[in-house]
C-alpha cells in the first residue's frame, strides 16, 4: 500500500493534487536538515517500482501487498510467462496504487540475459501527462 499525502486545493473549479512520499535514499535536505521528499509524478513512479519488487509477506502487518514477480523470473521464458508477468504487475498496481491509472504493461523477454525489460505506461490521477516507467527485471543468483 502506498504511503502518500493528498492535498487538494481548488481555485476556479480546478483541482490540483500534490502527492508526496519519503525518498527511500534517505538523503538529507541541506536547508532544513529533514529527509528529502519525492513529490507528484516522482513519488508515484517510486511507489510503482517498489510495489513491483515486493513479494507477498515481505511487508510487516500487510502480507497481502506484493506481486511475486520474482518467482516468475525463475520460470522458462515463454510468451505465457511474459503475459503472466504483465498481468501480475497490472494487478498489483491496480490493487495497491490508487494514484496510477494503468494504460499498458509490456514485458519484453531478453533471452540472452535471462531477463525482462518491463515498460509500464500510466497516468497519475490529477495530472494529464502520461508517465512511462521502465525497469529491468533479472533473477538474482
Amino acid at each position: 500500500m502506498a504511503n502518500y499525502d493528498s492535498k487538494s486545493s481548488t481555485s476556479k473549479d480546478r483541482v490540483t493534487r500534490i502527492y508526496s512520499d519519503l525518498d527511500l535514499d534517505f538523503m538529507r535536505n541541506h536547508t532544513t536538515s529533514d529527509l528529502t521528499k519525492l513529490e507528484d509524478v516522482e513519488a508515484v513512479k517510486r511507489s510503482v517500482k517498489n510495489l513491483i519488487q515486493t513479494n507477498h509477506y515481505e511487508r510487516p502487518f500487510h502480507p497481502e501487498i506484493g506481486s511475486d514477480v520474482r518467482a516468475l523470473l525463475f520460470e522458462n521464458m515463454t510468451p505465457l510467462t511474459a503475459l503472466n508477468l504483465e498481468r501480475k504487475v497490472q494487478e498489483v498496481l491496480q490493487n495497491f496504487e490508487p494514484r496510477a491509472k494503468i494504460s499498458s504493461v509490456i514485458a519484453e523477454p531478453i533471452e540472452d540475459r535471462n531477463a525482462y525489460h518491463l515498460q509500464i505506461s500510466f497516468y497519475v490521477v490529477g495530472i494529464q501527462t502520461p508517465v512511462v516507467v521502465e525497469t529491468f527485471l533479472q533473477r538474482l543468483r
